[in-house]
């Protein structure tokens, strides 16, 4: 048998089976009347387990090995068929309702209360005032603090860095965000130029400690070990040149922004220290309303999963299905005593479109623990 008889066999298995699967669709539609008609649910996990198994067995009946793979593709198009049935019966009401009612405006600089980690000169500072340009942040000790002030009401947003470009993820934010759950109305990247700065008159040679957050350290330790300096982990950057700065040692060196060094006093010894040359961090401000702008483009859920194989893969193939494009997934450890995981995913759209929302509202009539942080405006790296 030639290739191209082959391949004509394949072609009109492939028309069959599309003809099939339609055909499959349409008595999912009738399920969908039927269960909307005896206030039933969307989905039946029994149901589904107890139709995956008996096509792996049957696929390993026809050919050994043929199992899992048509399990895989039955739990595919049984996601279909869910996905069809949700967004018939209008899934998700409670989050229809939350997406109707946002509001659609941030409130302008010169009204927004803005909260950061750290002292004036810091990467959050500058975060903010490209977000909000034109504010005055008020300066908290620590990322918890910065919740606490959204939480208390005495800020409307909190600027939080969330991933940097050659160190990775904060963890320490992710473990907040999904502790708090407040939405997301923004966010922004910045490129970071960390500088190595030291005391008016401070010579390079005798420089022997260097204080920096530990994304800055992390993002900067090739320098560091070049130069020999013992790096020690303080609570900021900007916090850190203001420490060399009122310490009067001239042997102690910080990691942080030019915008620090002038506010501080301090001389730049060295600029663009960092590793990776395109060094950038992103920024997400945090708020308690949820608003949705007409220029949105980004999305963040958190969501659970059951330790069920192939359920991570399931839920991101709905995504693909969808054609939106995940930007960014994280797990976090639930810390609720056992090793179950949340996730937290980014990804790129916007509530415009009618597919995204029914996906969302599927989602969150499905997984537990499932929480929409938000449909907000990402501004490009400048």
């Amino acid at each position: 048998m030639h290739l191209s008889d082959i391949r004509r066999e394949i072609d009109r298995i492939d028309s069959e089976l599309i003809q099939l699967l339609c055909r499959r669709m349409d008595c999912s539609m009738k399920v969908a009347e039927y269960k909307a008609a005896h206030n039933m649910p969307v989905l039946n996990k029994e149901r589904e387990r107890e139709i995956l198994e008996r096509v792996k067995e049957q696929g390993d009946v026809y050919h050994s090995g043929y199992g899992n793979a048509a399990s895989l593709i039955f739990a595919t198009m049984m996601d279909v068929s869910r996905a069809l049935q949700h967004s018939r019966l209008g899934a998700g009401v409670e989050l229809r309702e939350r997406i109707a009612k946002a509001g659609r405006f941030l409130l302008p600089p010169h009204r927004a209360r803005v909260v950061c980690q750290g002292v004036p000169g810091a990467y959050s500072d500058q975060a903010a005032e490209r977000m909000f340009e034109g504010t005055r942040p008020i300066f908290v000790e620590t990322f918890g603090d910065v919740f606490k002030a959204v939480a208390d009401g005495r800020a409307d947003y909190g600027i939080l860095p969330v991933e940097n470009s050659s160190a990775g993820s904060v963890n320490e934010v992710y473990d907040l965000v999904m502790k708090h759950r407040f939405t997301i109305a923004a966010a922004a990247e910045l490129p970071v130029n960390h500088c190595l700065l030291a005391l008016p008159g401070a010579n390079p040679e005798e420089l022997r400690i260097v204080y920096s957050h530990p994304q800055g350290l992390a993002q900067c330790a090739e320098r560091i070990a070049d130069r020999r300096l013992e790096a020690r982990t303080y609570i900021n950057t900007a916090a850190s040149a203001r420490m060399v700065s009122e310490s009067g040692d001239r042997t102690l060196c910080a990691i942080a922004s030019k915008r620090a060094a002038e506010i501080y006093g301090l001389d730049i010894i060295e600029e663009n220290i960092q590793t990776v040359s395109n060094n950038s961090t992103r920024f997400i401000a945090i708020s308690r309303e949820l608003v949705i702008p007409d220029d949105a483009n980004k999305i963040s859920l958190i969501f659970a999963l059951p330790h069920v194989t192939g359920s991570l893969y399931r839920t991101l193939s709905r995504f693909a299905m969808a054609g939106l494009n995940l930007t960014k997934l994280e797990s976090r450890p639930a810390r609720n005593g056992g090793f179950e995981y949340l996730f937290y995913l980014d990804f790129e759209g916007g509530l415009h479109q009618s597919e995204t929302v029914d996906l969302l509202c599927a989602l969150s009539d499905e997984m537990p623990a499932f929480s929409f942080l938000g449909n907000y405006h990402e501004l490009d790296r400048v």
